[in-house]
């Protein structure tokens, strides 16, 4: 049965990250830009990076922290983005990469291009914030990072052969961090599908939400916010004893 409504509950902020200082890629839009908010909610002072800088300023306020653009695919773009975070936040404590692109062809088709593109931007983007921001994580307790796979990274699916080996390759990048670099807690979250504008434009609206919400256990897809409280709990002090964790938050798509 596809539900046709959505009641998420409400969560009061309780100053979970209270002094906390994270960059948070993605934030233009979609689930980044749901975390951001959330995290300046819950305490935190944020560098909130993207392409789309514009998208990030319409939700950013004075005192939230910083708005950055960046590739996140591009070593020196990522290194100059994190001076400059580092510099306006007066150190860095966590990170969280939910920058992210997919694609739709067949493995037999995507461009060397396309498949290329993916991989830097989903895989070796979340190696470069990660790395640029180990200088900083080491150098305080209780640090955190939280990478973003997927579903697909755990069980893909057609035409998706790119964006699931770039996610898969998330997962085992995050377990290898969160070995070598202890204390220094590494997770993954691996949504499901997600009402964002980069699910809406592979999905008609009405498809989105009677075809593809109904494959899930819950009967529909996720709202941002929902993913965003994820990566809340990875990154408090709710999870100080979990680390190298790939947590599928997929509503039941298909139980991991």
């Amino acid at each position: 049965m596809t539900h046709t409504t959505t009641s998420i509950p409400d969560m009061p902020a309780l100053g979970r990250l209270a002094g906390r200082r994270i960059v948070v890629t993605g934030a233009g839009s979609g689930i980044g830009a749901a975390i951001a908010r959330l995290f300046v909610a819950e305490g935190a002072k944020v560098a909130a990076i993207d392409q789309n800088v514009a998208g990030i300023h319409a939700y950013f306020q004075p005192g939230d922290g910083i708005a950055l653009k960046a590739d996140v695919s591009n070593e020196a773009s990522v290194g100059q983005a994190i001076d400059s975070a580092a510099q306006a936040l007066g150190g860095i404590d966590g990170l969280v990469n939910a920058a992210g692109i997919a694609n739709g062809e067949l493995l037999s088709e995507v461009s060397l291009e396309d498949w290329r593109r993916v991989i830097d931007v989903n895989l070796t983007g979340s190696f470069l914030l990660a790395r640029a921001c180990y200088p900083h994580l080491r150098a305080v307790q209780n640090s955190t990072i939280v990478n973003f796979s997927s579903g697909q990274g755990l069980q893909p699916f057609m035409r998706r052969g790119a964006y699931a080996a770039s996610k898969a390759g998330v997962i085992s990048l995050s377990k290898s961090l969160a070995m070598e670099w202890a204390p220094i807690r590494v997770n993954t979250i691996c949504p499901g599908a997600v009402d964002t504008p980069m699910v809406r434009n592979g999905y008609d609206p009405e498809v989105l939400r009677t075809q593809v919400g109904a494959r899930y256990a819950l009967g529909r897809v996720a709202e941002a916010v929902e993913i965003a409280r994820a990566a809340l709990y990875l990154t408090g002090g709710e999870s100080s004893f979990i680390t190298g964790v790939a947590l599928a938050v997929d509503g039941g798509r298909s139980y991991h």
